[in-house]
C-alpha cells in the first residue's frame, strides 16, 4: 500500500537521472538484441535494401566484418537470412539442402573468422528456396502440405548444423515440426544446438520489406493464412507455444513484435520460458520513414520500442537496429 500526498510524492525519485537510473525497473542491454542480416552471393558486396532504408545485403566476406562488429558491440547473437538466386529457386526448394549453399558457407566463414565469440541463428523455412515463395511444398491447388514441408525441414536443419549454426529457428509454422527436427538432432550429435521456435507467428501485413530483402516478393503465389496465425487470436498462440515447449524448444518466438506486446506477456506469464520477440521489417521501416519525414527522433525511438519488448517479458529482441541501438547503450 503506498502513502498519501504529501508524505509520498511519487515524482521525488525522477528528479535526478541518477534517481531514474537507481530505479528502473526494465534494463536494456546489448546482450538483449539479437541482429538480423540478408547474406548474398558475390564478394566485397554490399547491396541497399530500398525498403529497409539503412539495410544491406552482404556477401559472405563482408559479412564476417559484420560478425566482428557484433562481437565488438557486445550483441551475442546474428540472425542470418539468404538471398537465393532466382535460377537456385525450385518448385521443391532443393538448394536449402545443399551443404554448400549460402547460409552454410556464410555460418562456415563466421565460424572460422570468431570462432565462439557470437552466436549463430539461422532461419528454417523454405520461402528463401521456393519459387512459389511459400515456406513448404504444395499442391497441385497451391497447398501447403504440412507433413512433407516437415521432412523438408529437418533436411535443412541437420544441413544448417552441420555447417555451425548454434540455434536452429523454424519460421514456417508446419504442425509438428519442433518434434522431428529435435529428434534429427539428437539423433545426429547435435545435442547442445537449441531450437528457437517461431511458435506463435501471424499472418501480418509487417512483413513486405523482409521479402523484398530475400528475394520472394512478386512470387508469393496466395497467401500464408493457412498456417501462420490469425491476428485476431490469443489462445491459440498460447496453444502453439505450448506444443513446441513439449516437443523441444529451449525459446519461443513472438512474431511481430509491437502490435502483439499483449501476446508477449501472455506467454512469459503462463510459461515463464524465454520468450523472444522480433521486430520486423515493417516496424523498423515505419521508424525510419518516420525519421525521414522529421517526424521522430531515430535515438530515442529505438531504446523506447526495445525497452517496450523487455518490459512486456521478452528475454531479448531480434532486430535491425541491434548495432545502432548497442552504440547508443555502450554511449
Amino acid at each position: 500500500m503506498t502513502g498519501t500526498f504529501p508524505h509520498t510524492r511519487l515524482r521525488r525519485t525522477r528528479t535526478t537521472a541518477w534517481s531514474r537510473a537507481l530505479h528502473r525497473e526494465t534494463v536494456l542491454t546489448p546482450a538483449d538484441l539479437i541482429w538480423p542480416l540478408f547474406v548474398s552471393d558475390g564478394e566485397g558486396l554490399e547491396t541497399p535494401i530500398a525498403a529497409l532504408p539503412g539495410v544491406s545485403r552482404w556477401s559472405v566476406d563482408l559479412m564476417v566484418e559484420r560478425a566482428k562488429e557484433a562481437v565488438d558491440l557486445g550483441i551475442p547473437v546474428l540472425a542470418l537470412f539468404p538471398y537465393t538466386q532466382p535460377e537456385r529457386r525450385s518448385e521443391d526448394g532443393r538448394e536449402a539442402l545443399n551443404p554448400d549453399n549460402l547460409m552454410c558457407r556464410a555460418l562456415r566463414a563466421i565460424r572460422d573468422a570468431v570462432g565462439d565469440k557470437i552466436g549463430l541463428l539461422t532461419d528454417v523455412a523454405l520461402d528463401p528456396y521456393t519459387s512459389h515463395g511459400q515456406d513448404g511444398l504444395i499442391d497441385a491447388a497451391g497447398y501447403v502440405l504440412n507433413d512433407e514441408t516437415v521432412e523438408a525441414l529437418v533436411g535443412q536443419s541437420l544441413n544448417q548444423a552441420n555447417a555451425g549454426a548454434d540455434i536452429i529457428a523454424p519460421s514456417d509454422m508446419m504442425d509438428g515440426r519442433i518434434a522431428a527436427i529435435r529428434d534429427a538432432l539428437e539423433d545426429a550429435g547435435h545435442i547442445n544446438v537449441q531450437i528457437m521456435s517461431y511458435a506463435a507467428k501471424y499472418a501480418s501485413a509487417f512483413y513486405g520489406p523482409f521479402r523484398d530483402a530475400v528475394g520472394s516478393r512478386g512470387l508469393l503465389k496466395g497467401d500464408k493464412k493457412t498456417y501462420q496465425m490469425d491476428p485476431g487470436n490469443t489462445e491459440e498462440a498460447l496453444r502453439e507455444v505450448e506444443m513446441d515447449l513439449a516437443e523441444g524448444a529451449d525459446t519461443v518466438m513472438v512474431k511481430p513484435g509491437l502490435p502483439y506486446l499483449d501476446i508477449i506477456r501472455r506467454v512469459k506469464d503462463t510459461f515463464e520460458v524465454p520468450v523472444f520477440a522480433y521486430q520486423v521489417s515493417g516496424e523498423y521501416a515505419m521508424i525510419e520513414h518516420a525519421v525521414a519525414a522529421g517526424a521522430a527522433d531515430r535515438d530515442a525511438m529505438v531504446l523506447e520500442t526495445l525497452t517496450a519488448f523487455k518490459r512486456a517479458g521478452a528475454s531479448g529482441v531480434l532486430t535491425y537496429h541491434a548495432a545502432h541501438a548497442a552504440r547508443l547503450l555502450r554511449g
